[in-house]
């Protein structure tokens, strides 16, 4: 292929909603939680292990903050991985300075993958690398919304307002795969427009691109709250 394929993993943030009652948070209070234990290994370095699960990804590249201390350790022996202490304030400012930093030419796409989502199957990866690359279009995977999902008018005294339909309704999840320059246009565009940008395909959205959804699956849930690694534990 003379076009490369780069993964991205932003691991700048912290994740204190994820903090759990741990060995590990107790020796280590500032922890982020990225870099906590599942059966053993770092969060991360998981999260990266499923990356290099496919082949075609040339090069994992893990975004961090330029005070972290834990990366080099974490992703110590993966091949094809690297590590780059650029990442910023925000999600969104982490990836887009990910992407300058990479400098990849017009051809080559990226695949942004959350630090917090170890669980992806590599077969779900391939579709997404798969249908991106035969419609030479960017798509992400997603689930259908499985639930009611009913809406709030304020979540501190949260009451039902609403019940939603949910038929058109999917949950987003990651990888996000793009071409690497039309991706770091948007979420300049996104920042110059104050647009909140959540995950790469909301930026892409906002320049009016249709991003295509990708079944994903329920195993690659996005670890949020402290209970969500001893589920985590009982599937990997």
């Amino acid at each position: 292929m003379s076009k490369k394929i780069i993964a991205l993993v932003p691991a700048a943030g912290i994740g204190a909603r994820a903090r759990r009652k741990s060995t590990a948070a107790i020796l280590k209070p500032d922890l982020p939680k990225q870099y906590e234990l599942l059966n053993g290994l770092p969060m991360l370095r998981l999260s990266v292990m499923a990356m290099l699960a496919d082949s075609r990804i040339d090069q994992v590249r893990v975004i961090v903050s330029p005070t972290d201390t834990w990366a080099n350790q974490a992703l110590r022996g993966l091949e094809r991985v690297v590590w780059r202490p650029v990442g910023g304030a925000t999600r969104a400012e982490t990836v887009r300075n990910g992407l300058a930093d990479l400098q990849a030419t017009a051809e080559d796409w990226v695949v942004v993958h959350d630090a917090a989502r170890p669980g992806l199957p590599a077969e779900a990866l391939s579709r997404l690398i798969d249908t991106c690359l035969a419609s030479d279009t960017g798509g992400l995977l997603a689930i259908p919304v499985p639930d009611t999902v009913k809406r709030v008018a304020d979540n501190n005294a949260p009451q039902v307002e609403q019940t939603v339909e949910r038929d058109l309704l999917w949950l987003a999840q990651t990888p996000q795969m793009f071409k690497a320059h039309e991706l770091l246009h948007a979420l300049r565009e996104a920042e110059q427009q104050n647009y909140p940008v959540t995950d790469e395909s909301s930026a892409m959205e906002l320049q009016g691109m249709k991003p295509i959804l990708v079944p994903g699956s329920p195993r690659n849930f996005k670890v949020t709250w402290p209970d969500d690694f001893q589920l985590l534990e009982k599937w990997l």
